[in-house]
């Protein structure tokens, strides 16, 4: 049994040890990372503390294969990411999101202005407590993995003699973190008992809010009782109404049912069937006619309704208007499903690969367009790595370009941590326009990203796990824990009574909100469950793609001045 001994003994730095290492590491602390107490868990980030754990009692691990597997980890994370929240990120600015995003932002800055106020006043240079550090807690303090490996490899470039103070880093993240979950919660709790919040009122005036459904694709059926448009052409009618919509079908007093095309005309009497904005219903009831109740045999007739999967990479970013589906396939495309969202289809709507969209027609026309755009779930799933590799590759160069700001005595650098998330987040918004397939989906976006996670976890845990004792378990680490529940609470205290008092948002949308402030998984999860409903989840995707970057970037930027 001398070779198993060998194997599994401390102290031993082979591959065969790294690799059984990093196994157990992970599969343990996710293991245990699933464990609720009092409903909440840590999820992944428990891998974090095996890793610390066996860290302590003497595992290692060569410090070049170390330092890969960490950098790499995080640089599949944070792609990951940021191809995730490309897509939205952009037109997470608008409307209602503007807000929400403006007080997210605002918690980063308070974020970092009480890690501050507590480094001076505890000394400064001189205090107990160093700025790295501090940075450290905050990432904790915040949940906020990737602003930890951003802060980490930032130190690294200005001093790569530093490792052993970059790992102090990794100490007070491990310190904060669990009273950083904690406090979002306990927040959320705090925020209902200061303004007495009736969930039962709350959830009532979600229901009546129109706002939440005005962008969806909304389906009536109309009466055509207007003699003003009896005889138009529909490219007549287009011209009438300003609006994005689409004339699905129309059936006549015989009940005929067809397919519109531009030279087709409508005729009072008939009954349509429209595909428009809420928003815009009043418009149509006003202008062709009453709404009336009507179930659209689709599948009986001659005209049918599918959906069709976009999987052939030419038509990605491909205008949905240019396909010219009425005069070559006599076609309607009433909406577009992407990502689980319905669109719209307005004829400027850029189709992506995964795009699910609804035509109708006759089943021959139907099939004869979905040869065309592939209809093929085999090849969504296979992995599209040249994209990935590009992004990284990019990303990589970008994240290396010196950046002279002034105050600053070495460049700035977004280094292995915000070159690639800036390139991610640019080509899952605009990759489309350059045919890069962009498309991945979800089980294989979280499977790297989830894998990227533990990696640099793991990494980060057991090089930490040695002195994470002697640092943590005294004085100066209750300290930390202190100075990360005081990090964690206070500013969102601060951003939740503005968004209630001032703006007036719901309080569902507002925990939702905290916890995609602090890019907190668990906290969403408690968020939902209290909710019972979307709105917590819709107000998390809203301001998570700025807040993932602000963090990575703010964490870099208190390290260069500081250093």
């Amino acid at each position: 049994m001398e070779w198993l001994i060998d194997l599994l003994r401390p102290y031993n730095d082979s591959l065969a040890s790294t690799v059984l290492l990093y196994s157990f590491v992970i599969f343990a602390g996710i293991y245990l990372g699933k464990i609720k107490i009092f409903g909440v868990s840590l999820g992944v980030t428990f891998v974090l503390f095996v890793g610390i754990f066996m860290g302590h009692f003497g595992y290692i691990v060569d410090n070049n294969v170390l330092h890969f597997l960490r950098e790499f980890g995080l640089i599949l994370f944070i792609f990951s990411i940021g191809m995730q929240v490309g897509p939205g990120f952009f037109s997470s600015f608008k409307e209602g999101g503007v807000k929400m995003n403006a007080l997210a932002v605002t918690g980063i800055c308070l974020n970092v202005v009480i890690m501050l106020t507590i480094y001076f006043f505890q000394g400064g240079s001189e205090g107990p407590t160093s700025i790295s550090q501090l940075v450290g807690i905050m990432s904790g303090a915040v949940t906020n993995t990737p602003g930890l490996g951003a802060a980490q490899q930032t130190f690294l470039q200005v001093n790569p003699e530093g490792y052993d103070v970059s790992q102090q880093m990794s100490m007070g993240y491990a310190a904060a973190y669990p009273l950083g979950v904690i406090g979002i919660i306990f927040t959320m709790i705090l925020l209902k008992k200061i303004f007495h919040i009736d969930t039962e009122k709350e959830h009532a005036e979600l229901e009546n809010d129109e706002k939440t459904s005005m962008l969806a694709p909304h389906m009536i059926s109309l009466k055509v009782t207007n003699s003003m448009i009896d005889g138009l052409t529909m490219i007549k009618l287009h011209t009438l109404i300003s609006c994005d919509y689409v004339m699905s079908r129309i059936e006549k007093p015989d009940g005929h049912v067809i397919i519109p095309t531009s030279k087709d005309t409508i005729h009072e009497g008939d009954i349509c069937l429209v595909v428009c904005s809420q928003q815009d219903e009043e418009i149509f009831t006003r202008f062709i006619g009453p709404v009336v109740d009507k179930e659209w045999e689709m599948d009986k007739g001659p005209v049918v309704s599918r959906r069709i999967l976009v999987t052939k990479t030419e038509y990605n970013g491909v205008k949905l208007g240019s396909m010219r589906l009425h005069s070559a396939y006599k076609l309607n495309v009433t909406r577009v499903n992407r990502a689980g969202v319905d669109l719209l289809a307005a004829p400027n709507l850029r189709l992506q690969m995964g795009d699910r969209i609804t035509v109708v027609g006759k089943l021959d026309d139907i099939n004869n367009l979905a040869n065309k755009l592939g209809n093929s779930m085999k090849r969504l799933n296979e992995p599209n790595l040249i994209t990935m590799f590009i992004g990284i590759f990019l990303g990589i160069l970008v994240g290396s370009i010196p950046l002279q700001f002034p105050g600053m005595s070495v460049p700035m650098k977004l280094g292995l941590a915000g070159g690639p998330l800036i390139v991610a987040i640019l080509i899952g918004a605009y990759g489309h326009k350059f045919h890069l397939v962009t498309y991945t989906n979800s089980s294989a976006n979280l499977l790297l990203r989830e894998m990227g996670i533990c990696l640099f976890l793991a990494s980060v845990g057991i090089a930490a796990g040695k002195d994470f004792v002697s640092t943590v378990f005294n004085a100066q680490g209750a300290l930390w824990v202190g100075y990360g529940f005081i990090i964690t609470v206070v500013p969102l205290i601060v951003i939740s009574i503005i968004a209630r008092a001032k703006y007036k948002l719901n309080y569902f949308s507002i925990i939702g909100m905290m916890s995609g402030s602090y890019t907190d998984p668990p906290a969403l999860a408690y968020a939902n469950k209290v909710a019972g409903n979307d709105a917590p989840a819709v107000a998390y995707s809203t301001v998570y793609p700025l807040t993932m970057f602000m963090r990575v970037i703010a964490a870099q930027l208190v390290i260069l001045f500081f250093l």
